[in-house]
């Protein structure tokens, strides 16, 4: 089979296309064939060695696929040969097929595309528990989303209206910034001209953010610890604008503030009961029409690597998937 393959923690341009032998899948597993998987931005880090759980090369890149199962391994429940599924998995997605853990594994709607369920998993995830678990986000708060047009900011704005808060997105530029509109964002914040702590002061009439959605981190974080309403809550959910911020202690205090960290993948193991109800709400929102991933470009295997600079450099909206002959 095809796969892209990590020889040396380099990063993206060390990936090759390469042809590797089919995988087995062992006790409590499934092979599947690959149809979509979807690009996320932590598909650099686990090429440079910074990943939370780092293999060592050769591997293949990729946390989330959607795809079919061709065979089960001993001791495998829950799914049949055939059923379409989306699979959440350490690494791997980048290939035309993969083994998963069968409990990592969950039944597609039939209406959705690979595509879509490829793209669906880890932004849709990240955004529900980090809003609904960590933050539980009230009906009528203020939630603002950085990065709003990005692959987990936009699904946090469409989540954060179903939870029926009031959204402010950031983006840089007027385009992006239309991304979110249509996605239910209330007010729109462009980081390229505005003054992001003095905006959400202007749109909240002094209030400031109850919940502070932050992939980005930086400048945007410091703004954002500047513009909080008491009692509010910033989630950290990663730091694509490069910088990693430090916290002065007391700001914190002054506010009652609370800074709380999103490791998504962790609950799979550490509470996966908190996974579970996770999905089951996203996919009855799927399947009532919802939601629905924004999957803004698509690339062969092939070009895979030109797939993940996309995510990098930011100019993509939504998600960017790769998809398989």
């Amino acid at each position: 089979m095809k796969a892209i393959v990590c020889h040396a923690l380099t990063g993206p341009d060390s990936l090759r296309l390469e042809d590797v032998a089919e995988p087995r899948p062992g006790p409590g597993q499934v092979r599947i064939r690959v149809r979509a998987c979807g690009v996320n931005f932590a598909d650099s880090l686990i090429t440079r060695g910074q990943y939370q759980k780092q293999p060592q090369p050769p591997f293949s890149p990729g946390f989330e696929v959607a795809g079919e199962v061709l065979e089960l391994g001993a001791g495998a429940q829950g799914h049949a040969v055939g059923d379409r599924v989306i699979a959440l998995t350490p690494h791997g997605g980048y290939a035309e097929q993969l083994v998963a853990d069968v409990n990592r594994c969950v039944a597609m709607p039939a209406a959705m595309s690979w595509e879509d369920g490829a793209a669906f998993p880890v932004v849709f995830g990240t955004s529900h528990v980090a809003l609904w678990h960590r933050a539980r986000l009230r009906a009528g708060e203020t939630l603002v989303v950085h990065g709003a047009a990005g692959g987990v900011g936009l699904t946090a704005v469409a989540i954060g209206k179903l939870l029926q808060a009031r959204v402010i997105a950031t983006a840089n530029g007027r385009a992006k910034l239309q991304v979110a509109r249509e996605n239910g964002a209330d007010h729109l914040i462009d980081t390229s001209v505005d003054d992001v702590r003095l905006r959400i002061k202007e749109l909240t009439g002094g209030h400031g953010a109850d919940v502070v959605y932050d992939p980005v981190g930086g400048d945007l974080f410091t703004a954002s610890l500047r513009s909080m309403a008491f009692e509010g809550r910033i989630l950290v959910i990663g730091f694509a604008g490069g910088g990693v911020p430090q916290i002065p202690a007391n700001h914190l205090l002054v506010k009652n503030l609370d800074v709380i960290g999103v490791n998504w993948p962790a609950y799979a193991e550490m509470q996966p009961q908190v996974m579970g109800e996770s999905f089951r709400r996203l996919m009855q929102w799927v399947v009532d029409g919802a939601i629905k991933p924004h999957v803004s470009a698509t690339y062969p295997l092939a070009q895979a690597v030109e797939a993940l600079h996309q995510v990098l450099s930011r100019k993509s909206t939504g998600k960017v998937v790769i998809v398989m002959n």
